[in-house]
């Protein structure tokens, strides 16, 4: 299992924390998001999930991945 940590704006509630864990676990990833330094730490599998379908996730959600 590989972990990668995004940078993420546009996150500032509760909601924006389940918006995007949820929208993470339905493509197969695990997130955790730490609204205090803006990001989310991700653990996925690379051969299920890449980096592009994770960055879409987060940002089909409303947020922008720097």
């Amino acid at each position: 299992m590989r972990q990668q940590t995004f940078q993420v704006e546009g996150m500032s509630c509760q909601h924006c924390v389940i918006s995007i864990e949820s929208a993470l676990k339905e493509i197969g990833a695990a997130g955790r998001v730490n609204l205090a330094s803006n990001t989310v730490e991700v653990s996925y599998e690379e051969n299920q999930v890449s980096i592009e379908v994770i960055k879409e996730a987060i940002e089909e959600q409303g947020y922008d991945v720097v």
